[in-house]
């Protein structure tokens, strides 16, 4: 059984919330679009939005403004009704921490079972859980009980339950936090299977330089915007909808905010260069 992956798109994507009687904008803007199949990682320093933004697309939070759409549905507009189906259906998650994801008096089976039992509530036809199990590599563990397994063999139990129901987009908050680095690897080859077996589309946030690596695409995420996008090893600065130009850290260390920038255009392409007093005429 298979299942194709779903796109997700965000338009202007605002979240604000109130911390200590003042709005917080978690996310300030944010213009993505990931397509059916793709593997993403978000990436960013703590309390930049990457988290906020994953949740906004399980359907979790309700955004504060723009637009948001998994697959065929506008999250926007949905009832929370409608909400718990399609995550039923199509989004899987893995929240940050193994024991988030598990009930601990329950084996790997049951939880996979468990998990799979609102998609069957909704009319989706799930796989048998061994077969989960076998496609994440712990078949032989299906029976165990959970305080006799290791950390990554939890973490992949919870990537399981994350799958269960063979959504079209999975959502995992630090997969491998906390693993050694074998286990890492073994959590990022079931990741990377499931994408490709499935089709399923992968969103993931991390601060592993090495998990954002294994992904196609990478998204940097600074001030709740959208600050750089890296694709094949090279890192890009991204456009925003409304024209400006969010720069990388190490570019910034030379052009610090309120630096007078001249961009124009050469035959090799747009240039930046900083404003120099001898330039004026």
């Amino acid at each position: 059984m298979s299942s194709n992956g779903v796109a997700v798109e965000t338009r202007g994507l605002v979240h604000i919330y109130r911390a200590d009687g003042h709005d917080v904008a978690a996310l300030a803007g944010v213009d993505l679009a990931v397509a059916p199949g793709d593997t993403l990682a978000l990436l960013g320093p703590s309390g930049s939005g990457k988290s906020t933004l994953l949740t906004l697309c399980g359907g979790l939070l309700r955004p504060s403004a723009g637009r948001l759409s998994v697959g065929e549905h506008e999250l926007t507009t949905m009832t929370e009704r409608e909400l718990d189906v399609m995550r039923a259906r199509d989004v899987g998650m893995m929240l940050q921490g193994a024991s988030r994801n598990l009930i601990p008096y329950l084996t790997p089976r049951e939880n996979v079972a468990f998990a799979q039992g609102a998609a069957r509530k909704a009319g989706k036809e799930v796989p048998v859980p061994g077969e989960v199990l076998e496609q994440v590599g712990m078949d032989e563990h299906a029976d165990a009980a959970l305080k006799d397994l290791t950390p990554g063999h939890l973490q992949l139990t919870a990537l399981a339950v994350g799958v269960a129901a063979r959504p079209g987009l999975l959502l995992a908050d630090e997969p491998t936090s906390q693993l050694h680095h074998d286990a890492k690897a073994t959590v990022l080859q079931a990741i990377s299977d499931i994408n490709a077996t499935n089709g399923t589309t992968v969103v993931l946030v991390t601060h592993d330089p090495d998990v954002a690596a294994a992904m196609g695409r990478t998204i940097t995420i600074r001030d709740g915007r959208i600050g750089a996008e890296g694709r094949d090893g090279e890192e890009y600065a991204v456009v925003t909808a409304d024209g400006s130009l969010p720069l990388p850290p190490h570019v910034l260390d030379d052009l610090p905010p309120g630096t007078l920038v001249r961009v124009h255009h050469t035959e090799s392409g747009w240039q930046l260069h900083p404003f120099d007093e001898g330039d004026e005429r």
